[in-house]
């Protein structure tokens, strides 16, 4: 990289040249200007500048103030221009973030709630509006208000998720006040979906969220239309196989999640896929009751269920955002006493009896034989 000195100025005086005439432009996309630019700079995001510049057939000697975030941007494009013989071109030193500092003026877009709110995974790469818009438009179903839907429901709500269905039928009792955080003191005694609606709405008053009844056979299937995914956070098989045979038929992502003692699973099925495992693949049929005992006959350490529900709500938010890798046909094993994260690849089982060529209509039927199906 050539010489700075000559392309790059501070702040006060790319102020003071725009005040005498100079075009002061913004060469940022429109996800990191929306957070605000520099007052009289004009948009053009940096891939379009070039040819912008020669459309209008600017003069090679016309003064021109380049800024960016830092002015490591600026300053490249700067040293591309002047390349191209447009000798009058300059960066801005540390960008828009050196002229907040200095107190210049700054237009701020009128975007206000959002824009205040969602500032830091706004100006993230590959996450911008769109993003955000997506998360705004998205309904998550997250079933079990406990120590897997706590977390996952907060951080979603946090994150912008416009409609959260929270599905639970419990009430909110002493013992589950060590893991699932959605709940507090006073709420021992009430309903878990009326504790998390107002736990939630005073989080993020723009994220609706629906109350609804424990999921079993008789109304999975209508209680899964319309959302987007699906977060597992139950504590049982029968609900967590319910689930992983209505999404695969219902065509709709779960993300699954499961603690027991110091250890814990997460992964993420599309089994609708051609190219995708489900559940079932993974665990073809329930175990017998005596070998799969729950947190309230084996214990859990109370921070576990945080981690793996919060690992469900990264997971829903880079899909709902289109960004990273998903965890799909991977399971994420980890064990708190070692701290240690182990990862399994999974593959669709080409035999499987739920999102196989030949599926099997009897293990529905083994659910609807269940009166109901415990969540939480």
């Amino acid at each position: 990289m050539s010489d700075v000195v000559g392309v790059s100025i501070d702040v006060r005086q790319a102020y003071l040249r725009q005040q005498q005439g100079a075009r002061l432009v913004d060469i940022r996309g429109a996800d990191e200007t929306a957070l605000g630019y520099a007052e009289g700079a004009e948009l053009i995001p940096r891939h379009g500048l070039l040819a912008q510049l020669q459309g209008e057939s600017v003069d090679p000697d016309t003064p021109l103030i380049l800024i960016c975030a830092s002015g490591q941007r600026s300053l490249a494009e700067v040293q591309a221009l002047r390349a191209r013989n447009y000798r009058a071109v300059v960066s801005v030193q540390g960008g828009t973030i050196a002229w907040r500092a200095a107190n210049l003026p700054i237009t701020q877009p009128e975007l206000g709630f959002e824009v205040a709110r969602y500032a830091r995974q706004l100006i993230l790469p590959g996450f911008g509006l769109a993003g955000q818009i997506a998360l705004t438009q998205a309904r998550v179903l997250i079933v079990g208000a406990g120590g897997l839907g706590s977390p996952a429901a907060l951080y979603l709500a946090a994150a912008g998720v416009g409609t959260l269905g929270i599905a639970d039928s419990d009430q909110v009792d002493l013992s589950n006040l060590q893991r699932q955080i959605l709940h507090q003191q006073t709420s021992v005694g009430v309903q878990k979906t009326t504790s998390a609606q107002e736990r939630l709405r005073a989080l993020n008053p723009r994220c609706k969220v629906l109350t609804l009844p424990r999921v079993d056979a008789g109304n999975v299937e209508q209680m899964l239309q319309g959302f987007d995914l699906v977060i597992d956070g139950s504590d049982n098989f029968p609900t967590r196989f319910l689930l992983a045979d209505f999404c695969v038929a219902l065509r709709v992502p779960l993300i699954y999640g499961a603690v027991l003692r110091y250890s814990g699973q997460v992964s993420m099925f599309a089994g609708h896929r051609e190219d995708q495992p489900c559940y079932r693949c993974l665990f073809a049929a329930p175990p017998p009751p005596e070998l799969a005992p729950n947190c309230a006959e084996a214990g859990v350490l109370g921070v576990l269920p945080g981690l793996i529900g919060v690992l469900q709500a990264t997971e829903a938010i880079k899909w709902i955002v289109g960004i990273g890798e998903p965890l799909l046909g991977r399971l994420l094993v980890v064990d708190m006493l070692g701290t240690r994260f182990r990862e399994i690849a999974l593959t669709k089982d080409p035999a499987c009896v739920n999102c196989g060529p030949n599926p099997d209509p009897k293990r529905v039927q083994h659910y609807l034989d269940i009166a109901e199906c415990a969540s939480g």
